[in-house]
């Protein structure tokens, strides 16, 4: 992950928003792979909500933030972790994913860079 990226939602899942949680099932060969259901909480709505469009990092912190003050830190720490974990299990891209592997930062370096602007 890179803070330069932006993410957005993959074309290979559909989701819908029911009783206020959001449920994203992968499609597989033209069949969504019902073993594979997830489903995301009022926070996970909202950045789901989000990456429709391509969205950075640090436009989604920003978004929680304003929706849930507190900690900043703490916020980016668990919209990064949230990222990793969804995007580990294909359900975003990164919309402008760079091939230089110089402007790739560590989760870490990440955390830091957004949790204290400069």
């Amino acid at each position: 992950m890179s803070f330069a990226d932006t993410y957005i939602r993959s074309e290979a899942v559909v989701s819908r928003l029911i009783g206020g949680e959001t449920l994203v099932v992968p499609v597989r060969g033209g069949v969504g792979d019902l073993a594979s259901i997830y489903s995301f909480n009022e926070v996970g709505t909202i950045i789901w909500g989000a990456l429709a469009s391509p969205t950075s990092l640090a436009e989604l912190v920003d978004l929680i933030e304003r929706e849930y003050p507190g900690n900043r830190g703490q916020v980016v720490q668990d919209v990064v972790l949230f990222l990793s974990d969804i995007r580990s299990a294909g359900l975003v891209t990164i919309a402008n994913a760079r091939e230089d592997p110089a402007f790739s930062k560590s989760r870490t370096q990440m955390q830091e860079s957004i949790a204290n602007p400069a």
